[in-house]
């Protein structure tokens, strides 16, 4: 049975009622896409093409290798990148956005967009904020 469906979008028409498989699997991937280091690997992804494994590490930054495995395979889980072996001593493991990944980080770019052009709103708002004795 199909659950009511809040949310308007502007720029399309939205169901009435939406499955509940759908609404639970678009939950599931909101929950993994809004990760700090999901985006930040998009990015370094959609920046540099494919990327050995460690130098993703390199250039996310401050990622311990245990997050970087964990988020790689969840993306790789997913579909958003693809995982290359190359059988050399030593292996090394490149990284590559699939068609899937770099639709998502067209979508993402919205987001940069969106906060460049709101940046001086949202910092004056934290600053007001933080004056009235907020957290």
């Amino acid at each position: 049975m199909s659950q009511p469906f809040a949310p308007s979008h502007p720029h399309r028409e939205i169901p009435d009622m939406v499955d509940p498989a759908l609404e639970v699997l678009v939950r599931d991937i909101i929950g993994q896409i809004a990760d700090k280091w999901t985006m930040l690997i998009l990015e370094v992804l959609e920046e540099h093409g494919t990327v050995r494994f460690t130098r993703i590490g390199r250039l996310v930054g401050d990622i311990s290798q245990k997050m970087l495995t964990k988020t790689l395979r969840e993306m790789e889980a997913t579909g958003l990148v693809t995982r290359t072996i190359h059988p050399v001593i030593p292996p090394h493991v490149d990284y590559a956005l699939t068609e899937m990944g770099r639709s998502l980080s067209a979508a993402f770019c919205g987001v940069w967009i969106w906060a460049e052009a709101h940046h001086a709103a949202i910092k004056a708002a934290r600053a007001s904020f933080q004056q009235r004795g907020g957290a």
